[in-house]
């Protein structure tokens, strides 16, 4: 190949700057998180000490479904944590904290310490994590069944997903993702290796600079530090991305994203949330812990 030919290449298709990891973040220039909300980055903190959410989130669903766990084992720090319980049941049940922004961003990060319960067991549609979404004022949430179309909403969920009992509890990390070119009505799943649910034949469209993944299933029953970063694309242009970190390890990174097709749309909601579609096979429970969302990488608080 001649040198003219290789950098015609580079210049359709530069490699995008690398993400942070570990301890280079927000976080470890506040240990413990003390005093991280004064950094001018910081848009939001709650690690649950001052009682149940209602008063800093913008919404709280299902909150007889909801409790502060003061059980040392459910507490990642401090003394509180926020607890979501699905109990058995065939009804689908939804548990939630919604913050809303209402100045939207081009890209944020939502960083939180979580743990599954040490039986947690369920198949099928189980929204279990955290997530980012730009709505526009036309819907009033998320809106599942409502495709993104490039005006009306982005939304990227960092989840578990498990479709069998083959499969480790609680299956494999991935985001859940609503953009204008997704496969089903009901959004799409990327996986770290780069499948893409449904119609896993089909490659993701994450471009040249994609680095494959091993895929995850984390333990249940263990704390962890999850990091979820949503950048808008600018429009006409294929440079928005998804990036997703445990403990400070950087595990699946989505770059080449089309998520809109105007400027308006921005980033304007952070949520938490245990959500089981139906049947839920036993009663699951979740634990949240020291969320912040900022407009720069976080990482791991500094204990």
């Amino acid at each position: 190949m001649s040198v003219f030919v290789v950098l015609a290449l580079i210049a359709v298709a530069p490699l995008q700057d690398a993400l942070a990891e570990g301890h280079s973040g927000i976080a470890a220039r506040f240990p413990g998180d003390r005093g991280i909300a004064r950094d001018a980055a910081v848009l939001f903190h709650d690690d649950f000490e001052a009682g149940m959410p209602q008063e800093k989130w913008s919404s709280t669903f299902h909150l007889e479904q909801i409790r502060m766990a003061t059980e040392s084992e459910n507490v990642h720090a401090g003394k509180r944590a926020l607890e979501f319980r699905v109990p058995k049941q065939e009804a689908e049940l939804s548990n939630a904290v919604v913050k809303r922004f209402e100045k939207g961003y081009d890209t944020l990060f939502l960083r939180y310490y979580s743990r599954f319960d040490g039986g947690f067991d369920q198949i099928g549609s189980s929204h279990n994590g955290g997530y980012l979404a730009a709505i526009s004022a036309g819907l009033p949430y998320a809106t599942p069944g409502i495709k993104a179309d490039g005006r009306n909403k982005f939304v990227a969920s960092l989840e578990n997903w498990r479709d069998s009992d083959a499969k480790p509890s609680p299956g494999e990390l991935n985001v859940y993702c609503y953009h204008p070119e997704q496969r089903s009505e009901w959004g799409d799943h990327f996986f770290p290796s780069g499948v893409v649910l449904p119609f896993t034949y089909k490659p993701g469209e994450f471009g040249p600079s994609f680095v494959k993944r091993p895929e995850v299933i984390q333990k249940l029953g263990r704390w962890a530090c999850y990091e979820l970063m949503l950048s808008a694309n600018t429009p006409d242009k294929r440079d928005g991305r998804i990036g997703c970190w445990i403990d400070g390890k950087l595990v699946a990174d989505f770059p080449n994203l089309r998520l809109r097709d105007v400027e308006s749309l921005k980033i304007n909601f952070a949520a938490l949330d245990l959500h089981i579609h139906g049947n839920s096979r036993r009663e699951n429970k979740k634990w949240y812990d020291d969320i912040v969302i900022a407009t720069s990488y976080i990482g791991p608080m500094v204990l």
